[in-house]
């Protein structure tokens, strides 16, 4: 359950870590603590709090006699996934979107054979059931069922890869599904073509083919980039 004070930093939280992303506040900007308090309407407690979250993020530094001043680009922490909802959500959605995909392109097939080479059977079950799920709901402008399926499919190929620096990469790579579909950087319907290529990732992993598995998912990365050409250029 969400309490008043909640749901204040949480407002407080998402208009100014948009605002900061969208290039609103300019790196150097300096921030005052009774400034936002008298903004927002809320205490400097609250205020604070928010501060602290943006810190960790590295959007924003904190310092004595100065107050909180806006940090540059380079600082931030551009895998933390609420900075990539907050960028996604901006005008500079098409580059980032780019950004991120050129970095699956990278990683997500190298964890796919690594996937071949290391899944339990209980994920390569996992993988085609989810694999499946995408085929059943990609049809009928389904693309909020479909989401579910495509996030968890690329969580268990990261995982079974048996790398934890690429399964950390989860969060990262279900932001990027999760805004390509709620800003509507997709066609109606997924591609059939990618939608065959899960599938046959799912069976390549499964059959224990590391190289098959690797190509077949560079296919859907190369998919993707040709698709942000045409929706977001």
């Amino acid at each position: 359950m969400t309490t008043p004070a909640q749901g204040l930093h949480s407002h407080v939280l998402a208009v100014l870590g948009l605002a900061i992303t969208a290039g609103e506040y300019p790196p150097g900007t300096v921030l005052r603590t009774d400034e936002l308090a008298q903004r927002f309407d809320v205490s400097r407690t609250v205020v604070r709090e928010v501060v602290r979250v943006l810190e960790s993020m590295h959007l924003v530094e904190s310092r004595r006699r100065v107050g909180v001043t806006v940090l540059p680009t380079r600082s931030w922490n551009v895998y933390d996934p609420q900075v990539i909802r907050w960028r996604l959500a901006g005008a500079d959605r098409p580059r980032q979107l780019r950004s991120l995909t050129v970095l699956r392109s990278a990683v997500e097939p190298a964890a796919a054979g690594l996937a071949a080479l290391h899944a339990t059977p209980e994920q390569c079950r996992e993988l085609t059931e989810q694999a499946l799920g995408m085929v059943a709901t990609s049809r009928g402008r389904r693309l909020e069922e479909y989401l579910v399926h495509d996030i968890a499919f690329h969580r268990i190929v990261l995982d079974a890869s048996g790398n934890e620096m690429f399964a950390r990469l989860g969060d990262v790579v279900a932001e990027v599904l999760t805004g390509r579909t709620h800003h509507r950087v997709m066609f109606e319907d997924p591609d059939p073509a990618a939608v065959t290529l899960h599938v046959r990732v799912a069976e390549a992993v499964r059959e224990r083919d590391a190289v098959r598995a690797e190509e077949l998912t560079r296919e859907i990365a190369v998919g993707a980039l040709r698709e942000l050409d045409v929706l977001a250029p």
